[in-house]
């Protein structure tokens, strides 16, 4: 390693002052004796999932005089060894590390050098370095960045394995959504919209664990974040639309945690933009509370129009037979087809020949010890709480010449009246429209009424998008006697609809 153009320390009796003191700008590949002095900015560690979570190093980044940021790995291995040092904001002198260059889908700065510890390491606090090092840095991105990041795909994330760029972003916190419940389960979201200084909103999601702390902390809070400054995020183009997915590096930091936090922060409040905070949006709405069903029948006529969850517990007191217990839709959008003498139609999908699959749709009067409300019943919840199929039951209750969907109630469905269940409910901007007649049903609570940890059903009205691909695909009779209709008449097919029939035993 050459260090022809620095300049040694003079006095020779100290080998620590021997050692050549270098910026991160001056090294090179290779393995370097010299010493620099920097601050410790953040640090997480880098799990490979499809390991089962096996720790594989310790990422951190640190700053120097030059407000230069490097990245500096600790293998699993030798972790032990500097662990207890760890602490965000110390200073140190660190000296005998490898340089090497970063992998190119793994580079955490601007830099495409980064330092690895190894057996002759040296790591030091420092607390009065030769020159005052930066108390922070940043790499703040605006909007059109996270589109250019996002679009190329270059240098960004491998989710399972930790890897991560250095993707920062301040905002205003505009609102907060979170499924986090009480007591925690697995699988967690919250999602925070944030204002950028370009008047952009971006919405940055956490999950799982990360969820849960961050909706702990923010409840927790005694006064009511404005500003949110959050590191190494995960910009991602989705259906043509900007998602920002917290990453195993990400940190936040509320308000006045950070230069860069309190300048918006005192700027938001010479302002006063009057918005809401995040914290009361959190406490009253973000978390699945349980709700009679008279509260929510009140809700979505008093609150604002949102979207939101809620637990209730009831007992079915009938099964609208007349609306069915099934539907034909799309295989390609989910939508409910429209039945022609010869095939069915998808309005959504532009298709006059398409493809079906048979779906669940049950409506059910619950009632409380306060009121009454008609829920819907949809694929994903029914296919889990029963493990039967909607395709599966059109067999058990095969008739030649009727339509599955117009076959007599499935025998466990029809049991299902006079039983107590406790539910989610989501509750969208629909509900608070004038059309609004029912509420969805999105899981079922297991025994002493827990949620079960699967992700709740993306359910709507003839729209059950819940990704049940396995069913088998449906094509309509081409019999003369078929008509159409409505689905709450028998319509007599003859042979064509033990096509449909045994076309869905075939699946």
């Amino acid at each position: 390693y050459s260090h022809d153009s620095l300049i040694l320390e003079s006095d020779p009796s100290s080998f620590s002052m021997a050692m050549a003191k270098v910026f991160f700008s001056d090294l090179k590949a290779g393995r370097c004796s010299s010493v620099v002095e920097a601050r410790l900015l953040r640090y997480w560690e880098a799990r490979n999932v499809k390991r089962g979570g096996e720790l594989m190093w310790m990422d951190l980044l640190m700053v120097n005089v030059n407000s230069t940021v490097m990245q500096v790995t600790i293998s699993a291995g030798r972790l032990p060894q500097f662990l207890e040092q760890l602490h965000a904001g110390t200073m140190f002198s660190v000296s005998g590390f490898d340089v090497s260059r970063c992998a190119q889908n793994f580079r955490l700065t601007d830099s495409s050098l980064m330092i690895r510890f190894n057996e002759s390491t040296s790591f030091q606090e420092l607390t009065e370095p030769v020159s005052p090092l930066p108390e922070e840095a940043f790499r703040f991105r605006n909007h059109s960045e996270l589109i250019g990041l996002a679009n190329t795909n270059t240098q960004l994330p491998v989710n399972d394995t930790g890897f991560e760029f250095d993707v920062d972003i301040i905002g205003e916190i505009l609102s907060v959504k979170s499924t986090v419940c009480d007591p925690p389960e697995e699988k967690n979201r919250v999602m925070v919209t944030l204002k950028l200084d370009s008047d952009e909103t971006v919405t940055l999601s956490f999950f799982d664990s990360q969820a849960v702390a961050f909706h702990i902390q923010l409840e927790a809070m005694r006064v009511n974040p404005k500003v949110m400054v959050v590191t190494s995020i995960n910009p991602k183009i989705v259906g043509g639309r900007l998602f920002l997915n917290a990453t195993s590096g990400t940190h936040v930091y509320f308000d006045k945690k950070t230069g860069a936090g309190a300048a918006l922060f005192y700027r938001l409040a010479a302002r006063d933009t009057g918005l809401p905070s995040a914290a009361p949006l959190l406490n009253s709405y973000a978390k699945v509370e349980n709700m009679t069903i008279a509260d929510l029948n009140s809700f979505i006529v008093s609150a604002a129009s949102q979207e939101i969850d809620f637990l209730c517990t009831g007992r079915v007191v009938r099964i609208d037979t007349d609306k069915g217990w099934c539907y034909v839709a799309c295989s390609k959008c989910s939508k409910k087809l429209q039945r022609t003498e010869s095939a069915f139609t998808c309005g959504v999908c532009n298709n006059p020949q398409a493809v079906g699959a048979l779906r669940y749709r049950v409506e059910m009067a619950i009632s409380d010890d306060t009121a009454e409300g008609t829920f819907v019943w949809f694929d994903g919840v029914l296919t889990k709480l029963h493990s039967i199929r909607a395709s599966e039951a059109a067999q058990m209750l095969a008739e030649d010449g009727v339509n599955p969907e117009d076959a007599r109630l499935p025998p466990f469905i029809a049991d299902m009246e006079g039983k107590t269940y406790t539910f989610q409910v989501r509750v969208t901007a629909f509900n608070f429209t004038e059309h609004h007649k029912t509420f969805t049903i999105t899981r079922i609570a297991e025994d002493h009424g827990r949620l079960p940890v699967d992700d709740v059903v993306n359910n709507g009205d003839d729209d059950d998008d819940d990704g049940d691909d396995a069913s088998p695909n449906i094509e309509p009779s081409s019999a003369a006697g078929d008509q159409g209709g409505t689905s709450k008449a028998r319509k007599k097919t003859g042979a064509g609809a033990s096509k449909v029939v045994k076309k869905a035993r075939a699946g």
